[in-house]
């Protein structure tokens, strides 16, 4: 086992970011169509990585929305059993070239060195996975919603952030609304 990695047990109990905060320098860029490729060829890497551990791979964030806008930066949500197993994960996702950024209660965050792919690892069966997902979907189908969504990251990027989590934190009410109008819309 590797030093990166704890042996099977509790979960974590803290936040650890690892290599501190880090100011957000990135900006929106048009929708490209390679983020769909960028995601397919990752989904192959981490699938390759853990063949050997039941796992779901799902494309989120705006990247992953035809039409919006986003930071150039791939998110994916990887679906595990056991998340306190970082021995069935972490040693095989960082072989295969990730580093770890974020170990906490519930949820790790690998990526790539350039940054411009976060893989968020969640335990199956949490209710962040489906949140993730609505989100996704509905942006994908409502055109007002996209817009507004754009609208808001394209404001709150035009202010200085310490960190790239007090500009995600910036984003919630808006989210939030928005998810409201997804279940309504799928009647839950």
């Amino acid at each position: 086992m590797s030093e990166s990695s704890k042996p099977s047990g509790p979960d974590a109990t803290t936040v650890e970011l690892v290599g501190g905060a880090e100011a957000v320098e990135v900006g929106l860029h048009s929708y490209d169509d390679r983020w769909a490729a960028i995601y397919a060829d990752h989904r192959r890497r981490i699938g390759d990585a853990l063949a050997a551990v039941h796992v779901d791979i799902e494309h989120i964030g705006s990247t992953s929305v035809p039409g919006l806008a986003a930071k150039p930066i791939i998110d994916i949500v990887v679906i595990i059993d056991d998340i306190t197993a970082e021995e069935d994960y972490l040693d095989a996702l960082l072989a295969a070239g990730y580093e770890l950024r974020v170990r906490e209660p519930g949820h790790r965050l690998v990526r790539t060195a350039a940054r411009d792919v976060h893989v968020h690892l969640l335990e199956r069966g949490d209710p962040a996975i489906d949140e993730y997902i609505l989100l996704r979907d509905h942006l994908r189908s409502n055109a007002d919603d996209r817009a507004l969504y754009e609208s808001t990251k394209r404001r709150l990027l035009n202010k200085q952030w310490r960190d790239m989590n007090d500009y995600a934190d910036a984003k919630t009410e808006v989210i939030d609304a928005i998810k409201a109008r997804a279940r309504a819309a799928r009647g839950a």
